[in-house]
């Protein structure tokens, strides 16, 4: 472990909670393996202390911050810059410190576009049904569609608001076809079986609520690509009933490593340990489920 003194720099993850968040393991395991003085903590902050908790930010000098749920919209409003994908997103997961000044990036669409392709999947011609509007949804929707025409993209999300901004928003920045739906009752029951790929950005599933599913039993279809973005546990429900349907998966670790690389990357200017990063987390996520 490396020795913590007055020249160590500060990284963060702001949210609530944080306590289930393995993002300390993988950038504190790529410190040491860099030999980089620098340490990485999870503080959880409510919503009505977020303001405070950035304004701390900048007063301590923290090299940079993870953003998590239920933050990653509202922080936007607090940057003084943003990367152009981030703008255009309009939702953050990465700040970085540049003497003084806040700029806001998004390593989620990143992070799940290359899930994706290292899964060998075509994203052209592909209908994908996108469960939740938060943070995460509006990231990885924007990616999806970069560079991409899909038949169709459909957001559920639980607040309906959310669900219309996001889908204006996107309606706006590409050519594929979007639409909206409220995750309530029987509604969304009725369109899963008719989408290519399914992607969870809701943290339904997630440690300690392993036992829960944001798709109702039975809905699923053979042959069907389903992506949990939740790592905690490494085979959530909903992908455990994917693997039982039929359907390829693709497990939330692969996006966590891959958004973590591009945090590091932008924290501290050096090349990520990767395998590092990879062997750590899912070491953890072994032992904790053994």
């Amino acid at each position: 472990m490396n020795t913590i003194t007055a020249e160590t720099k500060v990284c963060v993850l702001l949210g609530d909670p944080v306590g289930h968040s393995l993002s300390p393991l993988i950038h504190n395991a790529a410190f040491r393996e860099l030999g980089i003085n620098a340490v990485y903590l999870a503080l959880p902050v409510k919503e009505k202390d977020f303001e405070g908790a950035i304004q701390g930010m900048r007063a301590f000098h923290f090299q940079g911050a993870s953003i998590t749920i239920p933050h990653k919209v509202r922080a936007v409003e607090h940057m003084d810059s943003l990367d152009p994908v981030a703008r255009e997103i309009g939702s953050i997961n990465t700040i970085v410190n540049r003497n003084g000044k806040l700029k806001g990036f998004n390593s989620d669409g990143m992070g799940a576009l290359k899930a994706l392709r290292d899964h060998q999947v075509n994203l052209d011609g592909k209908s994908v049904l996108v469960l939740g509007s938060g943070g995460v949804a509006r990231a990885i929707s924007f990616a999806l569609t970069m560079g991409t025409r899909l038949t169709k993209l459909c957001i559920a999300g639980i607040i309906k608001e959310e669900v219309i901004s996001l889908v204006d928003d996107l309606q706006q920045a590409t050519e594929s076809p979007v639409q909206g739906e409220t995750m309530e009752g029987k509604a969304l029951g009725i369109e899963i079986p008719g989408f290519d790929i399914i992607i969870n950005c809701t943290p339904v599933g997630m440690s300690p609520d392993i036992n829960k599913s944001p798709v109702p039993d039975g809905l699923l279809e053979k042959n069907q690509l389903v992506f949990d973005v939740v790592y905690n546990p490494l085979q959530t429900r909903l992908l455990k009933e994917a693997e039982w349907f039929g359907c390829d998966t693709i497990s939330g670790v692969e996006m966590f490593i891959n958004q973590a690389v591009v945090q590091f990357e932008l924290w501290t200017g050096e090349k990520a340990p990767e395998e590092v990063m990879r062997k750590v987390v899912l070491g953890h996520l072994a032992a904790q489920q053994s």
